[in-house]
């Protein structure tokens, strides 16, 4: 089957498989209780629910030989129990799907975070010969300094969530490339600040000549987080992951943009519009 790609104009995106993973569903949607978010995503018999990690790739059409990708998934390098934890088979993950799709990770340029969780940063790095390498040996790793600066001190309140042998190889690299704030990331991309989840933690936006997508990160994991008040219980900030999903949603409605999701298993491009006081989605056909 076919990755469902969209054109925006001139600028080409396609949904990557990064790979899935099951975590808690009374900690996924915090203070909302399991008989409201049980309606729109089932729990299994550990009470986890089913994730996706969405991925793009983002290509120019006769304009440059960039080759943006943006987020990473949750990579292979897991141990037994983990595995068993998180559901996560180690064998399904970014690169394979690259790899069927006949997408040298030599060729891609560019990789873009959203912030550097496991789940999201987890592919920028592999074993290969018993060494750590970077998945993506060419590219420069975009981020915000800030989130960067989180991930190495190992603030939050998951312990395990920032791993070192997910950057180490970026930095014997010197492949970063930090960013202080919104703006321009790379022609076409830019990044929206959208502090909640973490305290750097961006929104990506790819404008091409006819429509906007924003890559929203954990700002809204998946379609069933839509109403203001459902937020994680890994959020550090609540408050704020609700001014930046309202801003998010807004900014999209306002553009008649397109919003993808990035943990979403099941209908992860949706187009927002406004609903009264809030937002509603709508489906997108690729």
């Amino acid at each position: 089957m076919p990755n469902p790609t969209l054109d925006l104009g001139g600028c080409r995106v396609t949904l990557l498989d990064g790979g899935a993973l099951k975590l808690d569903g009374g900690a996924m949607f915090g203070i909302i209780p399991k008989p409201l978010w049980s309606r729109a995503t089932a729990a299994d018999d550990q009470n986890r629910i089913q994730l996706a990690c969405n991925c793009l790739l983002v290509e120019w059409q006769h304009e440059t030989d960039r080759r943006v990708l943006i987020e990473t998934g949750h990579g292979p390098k897991y141990a037994d129990k983990e595995q068993r934890i998180f559901a996560i088979d180690p064998a399904h993950w970014l690169l394979p799907s690259l790899e069927s799709a006949d997408i040298d990770p030599a060729s891609i340029t560019d990789v873009v975070v959203t912030h550097l969780h496991f789940d999201h940063a987890g592919g920028l790095t592999h074993e290969v010969d018993g060494q750590m390498r970077p998945t993506f040996p060419n590219a420069r790793v975009h981020v915000q300094r800030a989130e960067y600066e989180d991930a190495r001190a190992n603030f939050g309140i998951m312990t395990a969530t920032y791993r070192g042998e997910n950057y180490a190889p970026i930095d014997a690299n010197d492949a970063w490339m930090f960013h202080d704030g919104p703006g321009e990331l790379l022609p076409g991309i830019a990044a929206m600040v959208t502090p909640g989840h973490t305290r750097g933690h961006q929104s990506i936006q790819i404008t091409g000549r006819d429509r906007i997508a924003i890559f929203g990160g954990d700002v809204m994991p998946t379609r069933a987080h839509l109403g203001a008040p459902y937020n994680m219980a890994y959020d550090l900030y609540p408050v704020d992951n609700r001014a930046s999903k309202e801003r998010l949603l807004k900014t999209l409605a306002e553009r008649d943009g397109l919003l993808i999701i990035d943990h979403e298993p099941h209908t992860p491009i949706v187009r927002p519009i406004a609903d009264g006081s809030w937002f509603a989605l709508e489906d997108v056909t690729t």
